[in-house]
C-alpha cells in the first residue's frame, strides 16, 4: 500500500548533515536528467517512460516517495521522467553515490522493487485483451500506490485517460469506455477530485500472471 512521503536519504558525508534543496516540478512537466547524478523523490510521483521508434510513450514505471531514478539506472537513450503528480526532489552526484557505502546499499532494494515492477507491466503488456490489461494495471497501482478510504483503494495519483492509455498501449477513447463500464459494474467509482477509487469487493480477482 502506498507510504507517506519518506525522509531524504542520509548518508555519511559531512555536507548532507546541512540539509539539501528541494526541486520543485509541477504536474506534466518534464524533469531533466543527466549522466551525473541520480534525484530522489521527496513528494509526489514520478513517471518513467521511453518513446517508441514511432513516437508513442511507453511506461517503465513509476517513482514514489523515498525512491531514485535517473539515467543512470537505465540503458535507454530516450527514457524520460515526467511529473505525475507536484513534485519535490533532491539530488545527488555520482561521486557522492560512490563515496557513500551507506547510500549505495540503501539503493540495491530499490533497484530490485523497479525491476519487479517493470516485470509487471512487460507481463500486462502481454495481455491480449486491452481489459485485462486495465484491469491488471489498476491492480498494481492498487499495490504499489494505493491508500485505504473508505469507499474501498484510492489510487495516490489523479491519472488521465491518456496516461492510461499510454500504459497499456491502447486510445485515450478506449480507455474512456472500459472505465465507464467498470464504473457502471460497480468496480470502480471516482471521488471529487477525479482520482480512481477501487471497490475491494466488487473489483475483479484476477489470477497473477
Amino acid at each position: 500500500m502506498y507510504q507517506a512521503p519518506k525522509a531524504v536519504l542520509e548518508i555519511d558525508l559531512p555536507e548532507s548533515k546541512e540539509g539539501r534543496r528541494l526541486h520543485f516540478y509541477s504536474k506534466g512537466e518534464q524533469i531533466p536528467l543527466v549522466s551525473q547524478g541520480v534525484w530522489q523523490v521527496c513528494q509526489g510521483l514520478v513517471q518513467l517512460s521511453t518513446l517508441s521508434q514511432n513516437g508513442e510513450e511507453v511506461w517503465l514505471g513509476w517513482a514514489e516517495p523515498g525512491t531514485l531514478f535517473g539515467h543512470w539506472f537505465s540503458l535507454l537513450t530516450s527514457y524520460q521522467a515526467i511529473a505525475l503528480s507536484d513534485v519535490h526532489l533532491v539530488w545527488f552526484s555520482l561521486k557522492e553515490i560512490n563515496a557513500s557505502p551507506r547510500l549505495a546499499q540503501t539503493i540495491l532494494p530499490q533497484v530490485v522493487r523497479r525491476m519487479r515492477q517493470t516485470e509487471a507491466l512487460l507481463a500486462i503488456a502481454g495481455q491480449r485483451r486491452v481489459e485485462d490489461r486495465l484491469q491488471h494495471l489498476l491492480l498494481l497501482m492498487k499495490r504499489e500506490i494505493g491508500e485505504s478510504v473508505p469507499e474501498g483503494t484510492r489510487l495516490s495519483v489523479r491519472l488521465t485517460h491518456q496516461n492510461l492509455a499510454n500504459a497499456i498501449g491502447t486510445t485515450r477513447v478506449t480507455i474512456t469506455r472500459l472505465l465507464t463500464k467498470l464504473k457502471n459494474q460497480g468496480a470502480i467509482t471516482f471521488d471529487r477530485d477525479r482520482y480512481i477509487i477501487l471497490n475491494n469487493e466488487r473489483f475483479p480477482h484476477l489470477p497473477d500472471w
